[in-house]
């Protein structure tokens, strides 16, 4: 089973740099960060929900849930759904 991880973070950043924003939260982060991370979740197969309270991530979770895309929340469920298809 391949799969790549993946986080938001990853692709936004350096956008975000090279766009020129100066702080979290400036027009241009906020132009780029979210929008991009609602992009990929339309991408990936599922999502794994790691950290604390962010709101930009519990928004991801909503929806990849709406999508019916399944939405893990620690890696032991994963392994678990990978044996489970291995049966």
């Amino acid at each position: 089973m391949g799969h790549l991880p993946i986080t938001g973070e990853a692709i936004a950043l350096p956008l975000i740099q090279v766009a020129g924003s100066q702080c979290l939260g400036d027009a241009i982060w906020n132009e780029i960060f979210h929008p991009i991370g609602r992009r990929l979740v339309a991408c990936v197969d599922a999502v794994l929900r790691v950290g604390g309270a962010s709101k930009g991530a519990d928004e991801m979770v909503g929806l990849a849930r709406s999508a019916s895309k399944p939405v893990y929340f620690s890696l032991s469920e994963i392994d678990s759904k990978i044996d489970q298809n291995e049966k």
